[in-house]
């Protein structure tokens, strides 16, 4: 009977608790605050610095193309750029943010379901007088107090202006855009592997070219010295060789130098510490591989700092609306229960027991401007981030271009210098030829020497900004990346390997134009033209 009693005297608090949660859900729809749309941006209709015969991508092409660096096909460049993908640290920098970020959401989400607690206590006080004992304490003679109580308490604040909503969104769009700082992070370290590498290796050609050209200038100078000996030359010629000699021996060794940091460069790429890192010397053969061009509008998908901009953007959005919401009232439902008694062997008996149901309506009257200052400041954020947008797309148009136009030129330049060098090496040898008739002076060897030697070193920095340039633009483009990644991105860094041992790899053969000790060497003839394609 008496829990039939207590049954008729829940069933009105419960009906009410039902009816408010069902109102506080229907007003749960009612987000405030302006829904996101991706800010309008200027998109060209094509790249201005496209190269006639470059054809836009297929559709198929715009799939995750992966390993992008492959298109290189240099072994010692793709063990390179694996090892960079499990042991950059900068990469698990931002792998770690994207973890951070994933977690948000999951913390933000939980704000969507109630709160549940429970707990139990017990506590003994006294006050050296005596007192009697009533339903729930007793009182001992001297004046001591025990009390047990058990209970479990629930709270609950339906999102009744989407505030809620509008946070889940918001982080929402915060890990999407640390996914793809984290995959524009990996891109650029890619990508400045592969250029370093390039340059490398055109440094090492570049020190193939001094070597030579360091064995030819002691073959003038042997010359030299062997006229100067039979009379026929004077001393000053004999100096100026050996000056030539000296200083193209002091350029092979300067040259060191910078192969040195780029090679320490890579290792702090790999993740590995520069005194344990080296790379063979091997000269560049590489040519720049076609790159089909995108449609400009492409960009906006497939650039990952693109796409973070964009959701930053929204994420900022996202926070506006949370805080109008904070103009309107909030209502909180809660609800206690348990049981509590003096004495512990009757703690859990129907007479202990006790309860508190109802909702709270709270609302701030008077703020002094806080809300509104709020909700200004969220709005000029936004606006920001739409700015950091826009100047991010306007960049990858640049970028592109930048590259398109290096790539052009410098294809055109290298056609030109490569005539340029057969020129100098057929000089060259003329003016060889004279000196040895004694029909012209030693100052008209050294400078045909000086000239073929600058020509060749222009043509070998010319061959390694080519691919710098061509590397650039794969970059510029998104790589392999695609802005559908955002949601499958994993965040998950492996752990640094250990280096594997290096393996002996077979003396490189140089492909290109002879050096200038196969073209100076007294009493050669001019070398033939070379083309250097591949």
């Amino acid at each position: 009977m008496q829990s039939d009693r207590m049954s008729r005297a829940l069933a009105p608090r419960v009906l009410s608790l039902a009816v408010s949660a069902a109102c506080a859900t229907l007003l749960a729809a009612c987000a405030v605050g302006p829904n996101y749309q991706r800010p309008a941006t200027e998109i060209p209709a094509s790249f201005k610095e496209a190269a006639p015969g470059w054809k836009v991508a297929e559709p198929a092409d715009q799939h995750d193309r992966g390993d992008w660096w492959a298109i290189y096909e240099d072994p010692k460049l793709n063990e390179l750029e694996a090892k960079l993908n499990t042991a950059n640290q900068t990469i698990a920098q931002f792998a770690a943010s994207y973890r951070q970020a994933r977690a948000l959401v999951g913390e933000a989400r939980a704000a969507y379901f109630p709160t549940i607690g429970a707990s139990a206590g017990a506590t003994r006080s006294g006050n050296g007088t005596q007192t009697s004992g009533n339903a729930t304490t007793a009182t001992s003679r001297e004046g001591i107090t025990n009390s047990f109580n058990v209970q479990m308490t629930a709270s609950w604040e339906p999102d009744l202006w989407g505030s809620v909503t509008r946070s889940v969104n918001a982080q929402k769009a915060g890990q999407q855009g640390a996914a793809a700082d984290l995959a524009n992070a990996r891109l650029s370290a890619q990508a400045t592997l592969a250029q370093t590498y390039f340059l490398l290796r055109a440094l090492d050609s570049t020190q193939k070219l001094l070597d030579d050209t360091v064995i030819a200038y002691q073959r003038s100078l042997q010359l030299t010295q062997n006229q100067y000996a039979a009379g026929v030359a004077a001393r000053s010629d004999v100096i100026q060789a050996q000056t030539q000699l000296q200083s193209a021996q002091a350029a092979a060794i300067d040259n060191g130098i910078q192969r040195a940091q780029d090679e320490h460069a890579i290792a702090v790429l790999v993740g590995v510490p520069a005194s344990m890192f080296s790379l063979p010397p091997m000269p560049l053969t590489a040519t720049p591989p076609a790159v089909p061009a995108q449609m400009p509008s492409a960009l906006l998908e497939r650039r990952p700092d693109i796409a973070s901009a964009e959701r930053k953007a929204a994420a900022a959005n996202e926070q506006i609306g949370v805080a109008i919401a904070a103009f309107f009232p909030s209502l909180t439902l809660s609800a206690t229960g348990g049981f509590e008694n003096s004495v512990f062997s009757q703690l859990l008996t129907l007479p202990s027991r006790f309860w508190t149901l109802g909702p709270q309506l709270a609302g701030t009257i008077f703020d002094a401007g806080l809300r509104k200052a709020q909700t200004e400041a969220a709005r000029a954020t936004y606006d920001a981030d739409v700015a950091t947008y826009r100047q991010t797309v306007l960049a990858a148009f640049q970028d592109v271009e930048d590259n398109l136009a290096s790539l052009r030129i410098l294809e055109q330049e290298i056609v030109v210098q490569r005539q340029a060098v057969d020129s100098a090496r057929q000089a060259l040898a003329i003016v060889t030829n004279e000196y040895k008739a004694g029909t012209v002076g030693f100052v008209n060897v050294l400078t045909a020497q000086t000239t073929a030697f600058t020509a060749e070193q222009k043509l070998e920095n010319i061959a390694g900004q080519r691919m710098v340039s061509s590397v650039g633009l794969v970059k510029a483009l998104g790589g392999g990346w695609d802005a559908s990644q955002m949601n499958r991105e994993t965040g998950d860094v492996a752990a640094p390997a250990p280096l594997p041992a290096s393996a002996p790899r077979a003396a490189a053969t140089s492909v290109g134009a002879p050096s200038i000790a196969q073209s100076t060497a007294l009493g050669t003839d001019a070398p033939q033209a070379r083309v250097q394609s591949k």
